[in-house]
């Protein structure tokens, strides 16, 4: 893990370095929320993500060396607590980093490392109270929020795709996360349909849920399906000094739907089943997934 992190903090360090050779090849976006799925207001409650991806030219699936695309990637996450703001703390995060996408024919590795702010001094858990405050809602349960904290981690993953046809592909992927949370992950992806096929797609860190960084505006209507399974480590966000306790194994189930009626419009939701994270978790939980694009 130390050479990991090593690795992929060398790479954000010396993105910035070619910067003045590069150009923006796409974005990627998704927000999270379980309002758009079980409504419980609970656990890992709401999240957003935002990649911004850079290369010495337009994407193209063919050249994928080592260091020529990088995704530089912002994330917030609210996780709540549920039984009256006890059985988990509550969690204001984040994360700001940087990976490179690289591969060679059906292979995709990448490789990166970022920083997560934690606590107070993010300014969630007070966004999140003066937001319910006004739409009236019920207020959020911030009482046993995690202390300010900076906490520094490292990725990798690696998938290949597997092409049925011109329009279906099946996607097995494992992955490593240190940082917040230590996990190794390993799971699979079905893309049925033409939207995607030749995009370069990214991963949510909370569903799984893939989501693309660049888009080659081509039109339809593709169904995504995938599973993962997960050995978890430390977690910063379960300390045992606040009485609980990881489980050592998490699950997650999605399927998607991506949208493309015009060549600079698409519309994705996704549901995902996420399994019980600590233990004394009463069930597992439903987020819903949104993205609107709009490519000019």
């Amino acid at each position: 893990m130390r050479i990991l992190a090593a690795a992929a903090m060398a790479i954000l360090v010396a993105a910035p370095t070619f910067a003045d050779q590069r150009q923006t090849i796409g974005t990627g976006r998704l927000f999270n929320n379980d309002y758009f799925g079980d409504g419980r207001d609970r656990w890992r409650s709401g999240s957003y993500s935002y990649s911004h991806l850079r290369a010495s030219g337009p994407y193209d699936p063919g050249n994928r060396e080592f260091g020529n695309i990088i995704e530089y990637r912002l994330k917030t996450e609210i996780i709540s607590p549920g039984r009256g703001g006890t059985d988990r703390p509550y969690v204001g995060a984040i994360s700001l980093g940087a990976q490179t996408h690289f591969g060679d024919g059906p292979w995709h590795y990448s490789l990166g490392a970022d920083v997560t702010f934690i606590g107070p001094k993010t300014g969630l858990s007070n966004f999140q109270e003066q937001f319910h405050d006004a739409f009236d809602l019920t207020p959020p349960l911030t009482a046993n929020e995690l202390p300010d904290e900076v906490v520094f981690g490292a990725r990798a993953s690696a998938a290949y795709t597997y092409r049925i046809s011109e329009s279906a592909s099946i996607r097995p992927f494992a992955e490593l996360l240190t940082g917040p949370e230590q996990i190794a992950r390993v799971g699979a992806d079905l893309l049925v349909g033409p939207v995607g096929q030749g995009d370069l797609w990214l991963r949510d860190d909370i569903t799984g849920q893939p989501f693309r960084g660049t888009d080659a505006g081509v039109t339809g209507v593709s169904f995504l399906a995938g599973a993962d399974f997960a050995a978890i480590g430390e977690s910063r966000y379960l300390p045992a000094s606040r009485g609980v306790t990881a489980t050592d194994t998490r699950s997650r189930a999605r399927l998607g739907l991506l949208w493309q009626p015009l060549p600079n419009l698409s519309v994705f939701y996704g549901a995902t089943y996420l399994s019980e994270e600590f233990i004394g978790q009463s069930e597992g939980q439903v987020l819903g997934s949104l993205r609107l694009g709009l490519n000019f």
